[in-house]
């Protein structure tokens, strides 16, 4: 770790692969905030992208006054290379396909400085661009998608919250031991380990509902790439639960209810002339319905907002096939059966 004095300031620390127009107008953004701050503040990107992309990040980084650092492919290990190059007393950490208003620095500094000694971060909500794609239109029920990064909104206190927006006092960041630098998959489940980690250690994170970042839209810019962030979701959640058992909850997995359904089915076959075959997606099928029904938002009985809902329940299956799959290849089978416990802290 760093040797140099620590001053009092604020770091911001962003990683990047890639997303260059993304990471361009999250430095500019950046910039604004950084000329509101009421004390020293940088911006640290940390990035692994191709030469040709990287070129053009470190333009921008001149561009807008940030420092530039590469570093490894783990989103883990970028951050803590950020949070050891950082030369003040609190960090914030967000994503380069985020943007942040005017006033944020500022407000976590003030929400910080204001604080005892028993908190050791500060969280704000962060609200998914929203846009008239089919896509967006569909996925802005996922309370997948979307419920961890509005958390800070209504909650007082949470046991950890997203990097998208999520201040802390380097100290506390420090003597936790920082982000996990390996874990299951390069990206996903590093902010939970951190956040549980100082909650473990007694120090309390608070929310700040005005202190709001904005992501890009892109996050669901189609099914698809919805589908392929909640695989990644579910998977990180079981990786979490591996190292944080504590923390683990009973939860209903689809594929684990599937699976049983599967197998009762095939043992039935002969008798039920393979009608019993249709037990796994019969199955399915409920699911979907029960969760399109409990979704988030106002009630919408039309038949577009019906279809959009069961889209997404249906879309959000893939969260379950991700925890799914890690809890096999991990071989913990106990897992087929839990989750992590909500990180609501009141």
């Amino acid at each position: 770790m760093s040797e140099a004095p620590i001053q009092r300031g604020m770091s911001v620390v962003v990683p990047v692969k890639g997303r260059v127009a993304l990471m361009r107008a999250q430095l500019a953004s950046l910039r604004v905030a950084m000329d509101h701050s009421p004390e020293p503040s940088e911006v640290i990107v940390v990035d692994d992208s191709e030469p040709s992309d990287a070129a053009l990040h470190q333009a921008n980084c001149q561009e807008f006054g940030a420092r530039y650092v590469r570093g490894s492919r783990h989103v883990g290990a970028k951050r803590n290379l950020g949070v050891e190059s950082a030369s003040y007393d609190l960090v914030l950490f967000t994503d380069s396909d985020c943007r942040v208003p005017p006033d944020l620095i500022a407000r976590h500094i003030s929400t910080l400085r204001g604080a005892d000694a028993s908190v050791g971060g500060v969280a704000g909500p962060t609200f998914v661009e929203q846009r008239q794609s089919p896509a967006n239109r569909v996925m802005r029920w996922s309370k997948l998608i979307n419920d961890d990064l509005e958390r800070p909104q209504r909650c007082a206190t949470v046991t950890w919250a997203t990097t998208t927006n999520l201040a802390v006092r380097r100290e506390v960041f420090m003597k936790v031991g920082g982000f996990p630098s390996e874990s299951l998959d390069h990206v996903g489940g590093e902010d939970c380990d951190l956040g549980i980690k100082i909650s473990d250690a007694g120090y309390k994170i608070v929310c700040d509902a005005g202190a709001v970042a904005v992501h890009d839209q892109d996050i669901v810019g189609s099914l698809g790439s919805a589908a392929r962030r909640l695989y990644g979701y579910g998977r990180s959640e079981q990786w979490v639960c591996s190292v944080h058992p504590h923390h683990r909850r009973p939860a209903l997995n689809a594929f684990t209810v599937a699976s049983a359904a599967a197998v009762a089915g095939t043992a039935l076959a002969a008798r039920t002339r393979g009608r019993s075959l249709l037990a796994a997606p019969a199955a399915l099928g409920i699911l979907v319905a029960v969760r399109a029904h409990r979704l988030r938002g106002d009630a919408d009985s039309s038949a577009g907002g019906t279809i959009e809902r069961l889209t997404c329940a249906s879309v959000d299956l893939m969260f379950d096939l991700g925890g799914f799959t890690a809890a096999v290849e991990m071989r913990r089978p106990s897992m087929l059966f839990t989750g992590l416990k909500a990180a609501d802290g009141d």
